[in-house]
């Protein structure tokens, strides 16, 4: 599978969005995040290492920590929305890296 990061990004978000909104979910918070780090885990794994996965996918996992920070331990959005742009920006830089490949090695590249 080629370049997945986003699909399943978009996935995860939307199910976890709607099925909290028809109230299927029970009002735990812990179930949302960790939606967010199985789906950073997910990006990972099916991705493989590559410029768009080392962003999206620790990315995810940041946001279902964060949001088990602030439901647990009532960190501040305050606090918690500059360190996720700050992590955005490092793992932005780290992808830049020549050691980082552009896509997953192995498979021909279809178009």
């Amino acid at each position: 599978m080629r370049d997945a990061s986003i699909p399943v990004t978009l996935i995860v978000v939307g199910l976890g969005w709607l099925l909290w909104e028809l109230r299927l979910f029970p009002d735990v918070d812990w179930i949302i995040a960790i939606g967010f780090i199985a789906g950073g885990i997910a990006v990972l794994a099916i991705d493989g290492i590559n410029r768009n996965s080392v962003v999206v996918g620790p990315f995810l996992i940041a946001i279902g920590i964060a949001w088990l920070l602030h439901d647990r331990y009532w960190v501040s959005w305050r606090l918690i929305v500059p360190s996720m742009l700050a992590l955005l920006g490092v793992l932005m830089l780290v992808s830049r890296s020549p050691r980082i490949p552009d896509r997953r090695a192995g498979g021909p590249d279809k178009g």
